[in-house]
């Protein structure tokens, strides 16, 4: 199904309904998502966010609804402790504590998504942000569930794919259409449950088209290859019981999008050595100083033309036995393939097929102790043919064994886990590496006083390289590098430890939280040399330590008006004098005042983005930038059954060039100029 077949259909479906959100979260006004009061879908017990002891947020709602962009990381940025990799306008991955993949786990109700977005960040991550209901960051011994290498968090997406319950009156359903002006945004989104008896059916489509956008005090008024073409179909079924449900879903989607700041000029570097060779320049003895301007060719700019096919599978079945609470069950295999195609012609393709599934038992308590044992396998095949297969084709096979227990005595409150993890991994003319990574981890919290929470959470988590890591040796020019593997990398270990304080009652609340992470064995993209803008790296093993703090305070003047401080913060370096580690955000601190009256609703936004001054070997310091945006939304009156919210959202509205540190081509490719989105939507 095509893009545009599927915003005609939106489009025609919102024409003859009205717009709006009604989630059943109780919510402080409706731009608001009360967290402790929210189930998380991605927490093995199935808790509140007042019960999890670990750090989480919660985005759902009109919050998420209104905030949303065509890539998974833009969607998220803003949220204390969460910055983005953005590569144009076609794909992003979340940075959390100056962390991303393979160290953030992306998951879809907790199944891995097994695209290529782990590899490279100008690979998008597979998650449609239109068809989300929710996402979860979890961090702590909860996150260790799906994954040693989880140490920066894990970002489960909420999807209704698969239908958990019968719809009252046998349907319902979703529409929305949006309109963007810095990138000419048409996107649009339908959604539909039916079922009877013990049958539901789901259907939903999205589609997005944007032109490149525009970006301000740059070269170009616009950034060459920042657009996005996509589209996205699911088709899921399921049996749902008294006592439980078994569905499955197929999705299949479609995208295009472009690669800035790429160019050809670097293809033939080669590594000599630890110096970089590129046509005729061999300046290993030099000073490697090449910050000057360089220009690239915009005639022409590749794109990425991608195809995912997903099969899911999900159970769930309650006190099946005497003292089993619950199991629960997800499993997803993918065809995932991509094309990097260069002046018409497909120079690259990267394909990724593979599976994943995971069993989840839930005890009645024993001795006042209840918890989660649970077993997952997953199996990846990945290849990459072409101009730019810098990595060798690979398998990689992963199995694991977890468990997760909690225990509660008054005022305290306990929470501890345990992964054993056996990762073998296979490439083509290269030596077999296996590994057996084991994490454990634990938090207390003491609720000192009605409303005051404090808690600790010390882990020490292991994890084992990826394919990439170990195998790559090539050129690869979405990233300008040339990347150099090491199959003699060992597991990376990481001792940690979060001292967090919250207050949950009054007009006054806030979350704070203050962590360390010390690196034995840290794996990273070391770089060698540098000729212009590209790079030579080689994945490489040190010490390494994170250091941060994250928070938010909000008070509520009177019901219907609120401000909040929000912040965040994380220092990265080698250790033993090694410097700073590279793609590390800057710091950030903000301000918001939201409000609601009648069926108005709004807020306004301040974030200050610090100059990022503190860089690795062979980067550039990024300037600091003054970021403000606002949303305006009405709830239109229900009627028939349909509940409608019609909303305008405006980003950077100083129009400031802002360059985003994280990304890879952050001096290449700015963020996104001012920019309007107005939007309207119908739930009946």
């Amino acid at each position: 199904m095509h893009s545009r077949s599927i915003l005609l259909a939106a489009a025609s479906f919102s024409a003859v309904s009205t717009a709006a959100w009604a989630d059943a979260l109780p919510q402080s006004g409706p731009a608001t998502t009360r967290v402790d009061d929210v189930v998380v879908t991605a927490d093995a017990l199935g808790r509140s966010g007042s019960e999890v002891v670990s750090s989480v947020a919660v985005l759902r709602g009109d919050e998420l609804i209104q905030r949303r962009q065509s890539t998974l990381g833009e969607t998220l940025t803003g949220l204390p402790g969460v910055n983005s990799d953005t590569f144009g306008g076609g794909a992003s991955r979340p940075v959390i504590r100056g962390q991303t993949a393979p160290r953030v786990k992306v998951l879809t109700d907790g199944s891995a998504l097994m695209d290529a977005s782990e590899v490279s960040p100008d690979h998008a991550v597979s998650g449609e942000p239109l068809l989300l209901e929710g996402v979860e960051i979890l961090r702590g011994p909860s996150a260790l569930l799906y994954g040693g290498g989880a140490i920066g968090g894990a970002v489960n997406l909420i999807d209704k794919k698969i239908p958990t319950r019968i719809p009252e009156n046998g349907g319902e359903g979703v529409a929305e259409f949006r309109l963007g002006t810095a990138d000419n945004e048409e996107a649009g989104v339908v959604g539909l449950t039916a079922g009877a008896g013990s049958f539901a059916i789901r259907v939903e489509a999205a589609g997005r088209r944007t032109d490149d956008y525009e970006v301000p005090d740059f070269d170009e008024a616009t950034l060459d290859g920042s657009f996005n073409r996509s589209s996205t179909a699911t088709l899921g079924l399921s049996w749902i019981g008294s006592r439980g449900y078994l569905g499955a879903a197929y999705t299949e989607q479609r995208s295009e999008y472009g690669l800035p700041g790429h160019t050809h000029e670097y293809e033939s570097c080669h590594p000599h050595g630890s110096s970089l060779h590129c046509g005729g320049h061999d300046h290993g003895d030099d000073d490697h100083d090449h910050d000057h301007d360089h220009d690239h060719d915009h005639d022409h700019v590749p794109i990425v033309d991608l195809i995912s096919k997903r099969v899911d599978v999900r159970g769930e079945i309650e006190d099946p036995f005497t003292g089993i609470e619950r199991i629960r069950f997800r499993g997803g295999f993918t065809d995932y393939r991509h094309d990097e195609i260069d002046d018409g012609e497909i120079a690259t393709t990267f394909t990724n097929e593979g599976y994943d599934a995971r069993v989840e038992v839930q005890h009645a308590a024993i001795g006042g102790v209840r918890g989660v044992v649970g077993a997952q396998t997953s199996r990846s095949d990945f290849a990459a043919v072409g101009a730019e297969s810098f990595i060798p084709e690979s398998r990689t096979e992963n199995h694991a064994l977890f468990l997760v227990e909690e225990y509660v005595a008054g005022d305290w409150r306990f929470e501890g886990a345990l992964r054993q993890e056996w990762q073998e991994a296979r490439a083509q003319g290269r030596p077999d590496v296996d590994h057996k990574p084991f994490s454990i981890s634990g938090t207390a919290s003491w609720t000192f006083t009605p409303g005051y929470m404090v808690s600790l959470t010390l882990a020490r988590s292991q994890r084992a390289p990826t394919a990439q890591e170990l195998y790559a040796r090539g050129v690869h020019l979405a990233t300008n590098t040339y990347e150099i593997g090491d199959a003699d990398l060992d597991v990376e270990t990481a001792v940690s430890g979060e001292l967090g304080l919250k207050k949950t009652e009054g007009a006054t609340t806030f979350a704070a939280s203050l962590y360390h992470y010390d690196y034995d064995g840290y794996v990273y993209a070391r770089t060698l040399d540098q000729f212009e803008d590209f790079r030579l790296i080689r994945y490489s093993q040190d010490d390494a330590r994170f250091t941060g703090i994250e928070g938010q305070i909000t008070h509520d003047f009177r019901p219907g008006l609120s401000a909040t401080v929000f912040g965040d913060y994380v220092r990265a370096e080698l250790k033993g004098g090694g410097g700073d580690l590279p793609r590390i955000p800057a710091g950030r601190l903000g301000a918001r005042g939201d409000f609601y009256r009648g069926a108005w609703s709004g807020n306004l936004e301040y974030v200050h983005v610090f100059e990022q001054d503190r860089i690795a070997a062979f980067e550039r310091k990024t300037p600091g930038y003054d970021m403000v945006n606002a949303t305006l939304a009405y709830d239109v009156p229900t009627i028939a059954d349909i509940n409608g919210q019609i909303f305008v959202r405006g980003t950077n509205l100083l129009d400031e060039k802002a360059l985003n540190h994280a990304s890879f081509i952050s001096h290449l490719a700015p963020l996104r100029g001012r920019n309007f989105v107005l939007g309207f939507r119908a739930r009946f």
